[in-house]
């Protein structure tokens, strides 16, 4: 994608410092624009821990490269194993990290410990590139989903679709999830407009699928989460469509806190839940959502303050809440497959559903 009409992707190795990383510092978005340069494991699981590094596939690919910085000074099974599990822990609810360490440790496990740096390069890069595919194709996917609106609608008007948090590019290597086929769609001549969830706390939706929107020359809108139903009754939303960190193998989607209110919204006026994933976000070892996936706790003051552009147009933080008020802050919350009118992965659609799932995917254990 582009910034400022240069085309970029959210990670990526220098060639003059191959065996550093760069990547955007998101939580200085979209008031600035400023790199990060990463070189070692503690760094990474520092920017992956203060969300300057942020969405499932985009961590686990970081992650890969912070694994192999490990390795550099000991590339022992037990270094190995160490510095897998402190990446692990960074972030416990999305799953593409702890996918990508356990791909990184087996494919590395087998190889001798003095090939396992470059091994681990190379590795991490093919992440990297297949991440980029898988999330192009799963635009295409849900492309198709968008034209069948246009045409529904006689190719009158707009096709408005409503999209939580932020699963553009910079969530992901390059393309994004949810965003991937909002921006073919435009690509394409479609007339698609997006309105766009805020998404408190932390304000994903405003600062980075805004700034990312209105880069690429998307209309859309900023809406107060509470918004959205209203909207949805009001017919003005024809499909909602998010992004996801976990998805159990029956099909219930763990995503950024207020997800599953938007979905029951969503059921109660019959406007098409979707949701694009890499099958890396898929966990076949978790049935049911609510009671199996762990919610991450952050910090109250995430709740309790809020940054923003202040009338001198400088950054600044304010408190929102009164002296002594506590806050509760849960990242995630989780939408049951009901709620759920399909999934889209880069092998196409299908129910959220284990069969679902497995129509697609039949050869995961």
């Amino acid at each position: 994608m582009k910034i400022n009409g240069i085309s970029y992707r959210s990670l990526w190795r220098p060639s003059d410092d191959a065996n550093s990383i760069r990547i955007f510092d998101q939580t200085r978005f979209p008031w600035a624009v400023e790199l990060l340069e990463l070189r070692d494991v503690g760094g990474v699981a520092e920017a992956i821990t203060s969300m300057q590094v942020r969405g499932a596939p985009l961590i686990g690919a970081v992650a890969a490269y912070g694994l192999v910085f490990a390795l550099q000074d000991d590339a022992s099974d037990d270094a190995l194993d160490k510095a897998a599990a402190f990446l692990v822990a960074t972030r416990p609810t999305a799953i593409n990290l702890r996918w990508a360490i356990e791909r990184m440790v087996k494919h590395l496990k087998a190889i001798p410990e003095a090939e396992r740096v470059t091994a681990g390069y190379a590795e991490a890069d093919a992440i990297c590139d297949e991440d980029v595919q898988v999330n192009e194709s799963i635009g295409r996917h849900g492309l198709e989903l968008i034209r069948e609106i246009w045409e529904r609608k006689g190719r009158q008007g707009q096709v408005n679709l409503l999209t939580h948090c932020n699963a553009g590019w910079i969530a992901t290597v390059d393309w994004g999830t949810a965003l991937a086929p909002i921006y073919m769609a435009h690509d394409e001549g479609i007339p698609v407009h997006v309105w766009v969830d805020e998404t408190r706390p932390r304000n994903q939706g405003s600062l980075l699928t805004a700034w990312e929107l209105g880069s690429h020359g998307v209309p859309h809108t900023v809406i107060a989460d509470n918004a959205g139903g209203h909207y949805m009754q009001a017919g003005r939303v024809d499909m909602v469509i998010v992004g996801t960190d976990r998805v159990t193998a029956q099909g219930d989607v763990a995503n950024k806190i207020g997800t599953y209110l938007k979905a029951l919204a969503a059921h109660d006026n019959n406007v098409p839940f979707w949701v694009a994933l890499p099958s890396s976000t898929i966990d076949w070892r978790v049935r049911d959502g609510v009671k199996e996936i762990p919610i991450e706790e952050r910090s109250a003051d995430e709740v309790l303050f809020m940054t923003g552009l202040d009338s001198q147009g400088d950054a600044s933080r304010v408190r929102i809440a009164p002296l002594g008020s506590p806050a509760a802050n849960p990242a995630f919350d989780v939408t049951p497959a009901r709620l759920v009118t399909g999934l889209i992965t880069e092998r196409g659609r299908c129910d959220a559903s284990e069969a679902g799932l497995r129509s697609l995917f039949p050869d995961t254990p």
